[in-house]
């Protein structure tokens, strides 16, 4: 296993440069999703640095030997060291306990082995030391290569979810991106932490900020399905089929995650949505309140339109996600045309060219650019002399 994880550690871009900035510090190892990762041929998302002495100090190191920054997290003795491409998060060994379910551990120095122990999934229990002097050592909860080996999902121990609410998010991301089963006692005990509303001891912007990591998954749509079957959906809900077509329909500079979320929330209470959004703390709020807002109302009309100008007259006042829903709810044809073609099509005048010909600054001059658009989205104008033309026409003609 061990000639395994670091051959390929060796293989990723910037590893080199990270196994020779380890040259000569001590205890360092490499933990967690990226062991799992190696072992699984996956390339990690992340490559996480466990130091057993004092892993501030190790990433201050990195951080100076590969001209990087360093952010530094005290609480929990942990540091992330940003050089270029290479993003490095390092944790001094630790050990934990939690005051109360929900609540944020206490923490206390801690050997390898404490580490692994306070792990979320037995398969991100695994250590496999880099410096040399404890290069090839492996550290792993009990049980976690042969759950590895069998693609298993198991808590540590029964206490898993009551302690960390936001492990239950976590299992539905990890066993559906990575494809594993959820070993059966584990599914139990997610099942009875979603009956007893576990999640409220965690709190809204906690379990909030896994939720929008879960929408970030390219698995996402069978996540949540997950979610729901296990009990944990609560309000947020649409049909996988409409899920998929957010998906499919999203352009590019679009916004998956509010444009997923706004889908999940489309038959809410606008009010009730807008505190949930502040309270988990969801990044350009308005943009998910604008697209939950009456979807299939906006399908309708996006679904009259007979022309391209009067698809542009409903689409151009909401943002791309709003589109994208709606199409989602029922007009994923005119919805597609816009997002795909008729929203980039411009004018080939400017304000410059209307002003010389005598159109005053100001409001007027956005006025009659529309003019423009209209008649080339409609075919009525395609070159520049007849958009121009349109532009100056009185707007009753």
């Amino acid at each position: 296993m061990v000639p395994t994880v670091i051959d390929r550690l060796t293989r990723l871009p910037g590893a080199e440069r990270v196994l020779g900035a380890l040259d000569g510090l001590r205890r360092v190892h490499l933990v967690g999703g990226a062991v799992r990762d190696l072992l699984l041929d996956r390339t990690p998302r992340e490559i996480d640095l466990l130091a057993e002495e004092d892993g501030v100090a190790v990433a201050r190191e990195l951080a100076r030997r590969l001209d990087g920054a360093l952010r530094v997290h005290d609480t929990f003795g942990t540091a992330t060291v940003e050089a270029g491409d290479l993003r490095l998060d390092v944790a001094t060994a630790r050990a934990e306990t939690y005051p109360r379910p929900g609540a944020l551990p206490e923490v206390r120095p801690g050997t390898v082995a404490e580490d692994m122990a306070r792990r979320d999934f037995t398969v991100n229990a695994i250590a496999v030391g880099l410096t040399d002097d404890v290069r090839g050592r492996v550290t792993s909860f009990p049980g976690a290569l042969e759950d590895l080996e069998a693609r298993r999902l198991r808590v540590l121990h029964d206490a898993s979810f009551v302690d960390d609410p936001t492990r239950l998010i976590r299992l539905v991301r990890y066993g559906t991106r990575l494809g594993f089963f959820i070993d059966p006692r584990t599914e139990q005990l997610a099942r009875a932490a979603f009956a007893d509303d576990a999640p409220a001891t965690a709190g809204l912007a906690r379990m909030g900020r896994e939720f929008w990591l879960l929408l970030g998954e390219p698995t996402v749509v069978e996540g949540l399905e997950l979610l729901d079957e296990l009990g944990g959906g609560g309000a947020f809900h649409a049909e996988p089929a409409v899920l998929e077509r957010v998906l499919d329909l999203l352009p590019p500079d679009a916004s998956r995650e509010h444009a997923l979320l706004a889908a999940l929330a489309a038959d809410l209470d606008e009010d009730d949505l807008a505190w949930w959004l502040r309270e988990a703390h969801v990044p350009r709020p308005d943009l998910v309140l604008v697209a939950a807002r009456a979807p299939r109302d906006l399908a309708a009309r996006l679904a009259a339109a007979t022309t391209p100008s009067e698809l542009a007259a409903v689409a151009d006042p909401v943002p791309p996600e709003a589109v994208v829903v709606a199409g989602a709810f029922g007009a994923e044809e005119p919805a597609r045309r816009w997002l795909r073609e008729l929203r980039h099509v411009r004018p080939a005048i400017t304000g410059r060219d209307l002003l010389d010909a005598g159109v005053p600054q100001g409001p007027e001059i956005g006025r009659r650019l529309a003019l423009a658009r209209a008649a080339l989205l409609d075919g009525r104008a395609t070159t520049r002399e007849e958009q121009l033309a349109a532009a100056l026409a009185d707007a009753s003609h």
